[in-house]
């Protein structure tokens, strides 16, 4: 049976993806101009609104994965962007903090980001965006309370859905060989 779907533009998720990429597409200019890159500047300004963080909370926050955290942190670390360091309480905890150089980087930046905030602001209507602000806090809060929506439905979700049909063409460098 076929479901018909919702029309590609009415999707949730790409129109939050399209909304994101419209604001990051005016921030992207700033953040390269001072070497960094999206997922480097989320780590820091999360860093510089806590005196120290453990690195699990910093991901959570961050909406970063912890492998690729981990990564982002080496590099900013190198950098002499952020600093380690043992939890006084719990020797085996590390906290992350941000760096004076990364807190002079983050006070630069910033003033960028701010322009750019007041630009959207003026744009869009400061009004709308508080609203809007206010809109997606809910949703997240509705959408992380509770169980997954596709678990309340009852929908399966231990089984994968079936392969596609095999794929036509040349094989590919480790590709098995089609049989007939």
């Amino acid at each position: 049976m076929r479901v018909r779907l919702r029309d590609f533009s009415k999707s949730l998720p790409m129109s939050l993806l399209r909304a994101r990429e419209a604001v990051m597409r005016q921030f992207r200019p700033s953040l390269a101009r001072f070497g960094i890159t999206e997922q480097q500047w989320r780590v820091l300004r999360a860093l510089s609104s806590v005196s120290a963080i453990e690195v699990l909370e910093l991901a959570d926050a961050t909406c970063l994965l912890a492998p690729s955290l981990s990564r982002i942190l080496k590099g900013l670390e190198e950098r002499d962007l952020v600093q380690r360091m043992a939890d006084e309480n719990d020797m085996r905890r590390v906290l992350i903090s941000i760096s004076p150089a990364g807190q002079i980087l983050i006070d630069q930046a910033g003033q960028h980001s701010e322009g750019i905030y007041a630009e959207i602001t003026r744009r869009y209507g400061a009004e709308r965006l508080a609203v809007l602000q206010d809109m997606l806090r809910e949703l997240d809060e509705v959408m992380n309370d509770g169980p997954l929506i596709a678990e309340s439905l009852g929908l399966d979700l231990g089984t994968r859905a079936p392969s596609p049909s095999p794929r036509r063409g040349r094989p590919r460098k480790g590709d098995e060989p089609l049989e007939d």
